[in-house]
């Protein structure tokens, strides 16, 4: 009887341990924790409940602020994802702008290009009578790298590269382009610097009768060593040098000249 009472009392040391760890430790119920049927492998699920736990003492002690904490950064997670999110629309609608800007540039360009190499070839015949003159991609297909050849020929001569042209010839082909390209959008004034002091009369002659058709148009201010070239002007202006180094410019109109003259 003694011995009985002892393992009685034993066990409803254990049978207590078990209530408390099912009830405080476990937060189970007591009825629903009986009602449960009895585990088949204990000792596999004991095993298993011992990793859990040491994997729970492993994670340490818990933060009360953890709750806090994690609300804080969802809430600067979710204002950050959503300018992210804009950012990407931005991009994206960016890349469609400048795919549109580039291919209406290109469509610009080539439009530009033919009106340019157009009134190159006409502007070329005028100072190059007889001549014909125009202007290529070298490489059509990247416009945006591509250089542009000129391939001029002034009647009588077969010229492939402007390098075996003349000085005169080349100065020549130069304005003609530079008139081309200013003829695509008018400009309200030229300023030309001694642009025919490498030509002989001839082509001086061909050069001041284009210019002469360009006075209805735009203003012409040009600096010139050639009697030819002034003859055109409706005004003079000159530098002299007087005594002591000191210059002094002298402006003179030559329809008031003529006037006079007579």
């Amino acid at each position: 009887m003694g011995q009985a009472r002892v393992d009685k009392g034993r066990l409803e040391v254990q049978v207590e341990g078990a209530v408390n760890a099912i009830v405080h430790d476990c937060k189970v119920p007591l009825d629903h924790a009986l009602a449960l049927p009895e585990l088949e492998d204990r000792g596999a699920v004991e095993d298993q409940a011992f990793k859990l736990r040491r994997r729970i003492a492993n994670m340490g002690t818990i933060n009360p602020d953890a709750a806090d904490e994690y609300e804080r950064l969802k809430e600067r997670y979710d204002y950050l994802a959503a300018q992210l999110a804009d950012l990407d629309g931005a991009r994206r609608a960016l890349g469609k702008i400048v795919r549109v800007i580039d291919a209406r540039m290109k469509d610009d360009f080539v439009r530009t290009f033919d009106a340019v190499s157009k009134n190159f070839s006409e502007i070329f015949a005028v100072l190059f009578p007889g001549g014909s003159a125009e202007l290529s991609l070298v490489d059509p297909d990247d416009l945006e790298n591509t250089g542009v050849e000129v391939t001029a020929q002034p009647r009588g001569k077969r010229i492939t590269k402007m390098m075996l042209m003349s000085g005169g010839e080349k100065s020549l082909t130069a304005l003609a382009l530079l008139f081309a390209v200013y003829r695509i959008r008018t400009t309200p004034f030229y300023i030309l610097d001694e642009v025919e002091a490498a030509l002989d009369d001839s082509n001086l002659r061909r050069l001041t009768s284009y210019l002469e058709s360009l006075r209805d148009s735009t203003q012409l201010i040009m600096i010139t060593h050639q009697r030819r070239t002034m003859e055109m002007a409706d005004v003079l202006f000159g530098v002299s040098m007087q005594a002591d180094g000191v210059t002094k410019v002298v402006s003179q109109k030559l329809e008031h000249a003529l006037r006079h003259a007579e």
